[in-house]
């Protein structure tokens, strides 16, 4: 498939990513804020998405915000919050036809640009303050996210694992904020960190679909010339090196147990074997076809699931896996396996060459979908180096197993974490 090539405008308060491609009947636009993780800011940036979408100074409630969705042919609008690596992101991403196949040529683009550029700057407010009735409200709505966490026990095991092994470090703060200071939460407070967001973050706009550079251009200008004065950021994410791996037992009412380990593996997106990382995760737990879904799940029959995913910014490893509360000494006894079987190059080369195909499959499915196409050259930014989507798959495809077995030797266990039953041992 051909793959669209990305344009780069900067501005003095943000930088345009521009996608033009003719291959879909909408056009998609994500405005992408960015800042470091901070504890004293985290719960009111996770609070901010649900505040915005709940008008603006020309439309006073979320009614009239979707009556105006509706008015652009039914556009799609959503507003969210992640992390990766030590930066917080907000996203505000709205979907809209293009005109240029609609019978009605109303310029959607334009407007659509200006309906997120007033969720942005001209939010509703109250007496100098984001409206209390609001506030409240979405405080509430953030509550039940944190309780839904909790009560995924897969989810809260992952948490759990990376409170426990990233201890101090900022990679630990949670995306969702912290229930305790939603209790000190107000209209007022809630505005001061929006107008510290609008000063300090630093702005990526992505506009993928059929849309002319210079029209392109003209609707984001006031992005554009936005005064904003950017935090520095940090060269590279904190690292800490495994000296001793740590172990973990929680206990709770569950009938499944969550066996989860965290790896340092001291390579990051913008380092020059990602791209055998990427393999190397495949072959260790990342596709049905690896190690931790054979031995682990298949052959022994100890793991109701067993898989692995790494997080490209901070340089870490996870391996996830469900098992019977009694298999936790053998379980992990299998997964360590898994890793040494790695590290003494137990694996073929036609295994290798396998798992680049799915790798690269799995891109060009990712790239297909316009959201995907966006946060896959996302990653750029906070990685911090730009790598064309060609060179990234070219890269994957240049993998040897000796990279992979070199990228197995850096691999190093630093926490496990057990969530079993309140009866359990575990080390039956």
């Amino acid at each position: 498939m051909k793959i669209a090539t990305e344009q780069i405008i900067t501005g003095k308060g943000a930088t345009l990513h521009l996608i033009p491609t003719k291959k879909y009947k909408t056009i998609s636009i994500a405005v992408k804020l960015q800042a470091p993780l901070e504890r004293e800011t985290i719960t009111a940036r996770a609070l901010l998405p649900y505040v915005l979408q709940q008008g603006t100074t020309n439309l006073p409630d979320a009614r009239a915000l979707r009556i105006k969705l509706d008015d652009l042919y039914g556009a799609i609008l959503s507003i969210s919050g992640t992390k990766k690596g030590e930066k917080h992101i907000i996203t505000l991403r709205l979907d809209v036809a293009n005109e240029n196949y609609l019978s009605d040529k109303t310029p959607l683009f334009e407007k659509a640009v200006d309906l997120l550029r007033e969720i942005l700057f001209q939010p509703k407010l109250e007496n100098d303050a984001f409206a209390e009735s609001i506030v409240t409200r979405e405080i509430q709505t953030l509550r039940q996210k944190m309780t839904a966490l909790k009560d995924d026990k897969m989810s809260y095991a992952n948490m759990r694992l990376i409170d426990e092994m990233c201890k101090d470090e900022t990679y630990s703060l949670h995306v969702h904020g912290y229930e305790e200071d939603l209790d000190q939460m107000d209209g007022k407070k809630l505005l001061q960190s929006y107008e510290l967001l609008l000063k300090q973050d630093k702005m990526d706009i992505y506009i993928l679909g059929d849309v002319e550079r210079e029209l392109a251009e003209k609707a984001v200008q006031p992005f554009l010339d936005r005064d904003v004065t950017p935090v520095e950021e940090k060269a590279a994410s904190e690292q800490r090196t495994a000296d001793k791996v740590q172990e973990v037992v929680e206990r709770q009412d569950v009938q499944q147990a969550k066996l989860h380990l965290g790896y340092r593996t001291n390579i990051r997106y913008n380092d020059s074997d990602y791209a055998a990382l990427q393999v190397f995760n495949g072959l260790f737990g990342g596709f049905p076809s690896s190690k931790l879904f054979r031995n682990v799940r298949e052959k022994h029959s100890l793991a109701y699931y067993a898989a692995s995913r790494f997080e490209s910014h901070k340089g870490l490893l996870f391996v996830f896996s469900g098992i019977d509360p009694k298999d936790y000494e053998k379980a992990k006894e299998i997964i360590d396996a898994q890793l040494a079987s790695m590290q003494a190059a137990e694996f073929e080369d036609n295994e290798v060459e396998e798992v680049k195909d799915l790798i690269v499959s799995q891109i060009l499915e990712t790239i297909d979908n316009p959201a995907g196409h966006i946060e896959t050259l996302y990653q750029q930014v906070v990685g911090q180096k730009n790598i064309p989507i060609e060179q990234m798959l070219e890269a994957i495809k240049q993998v040897t197993k000796d990279d992979v077995l070199q990228v197995a030797e850096k691999v190093q266990l630093d926490t496990v974490y057990l969530l079993t039953n309140k009866g359990a041992d575990k080390d039956a």
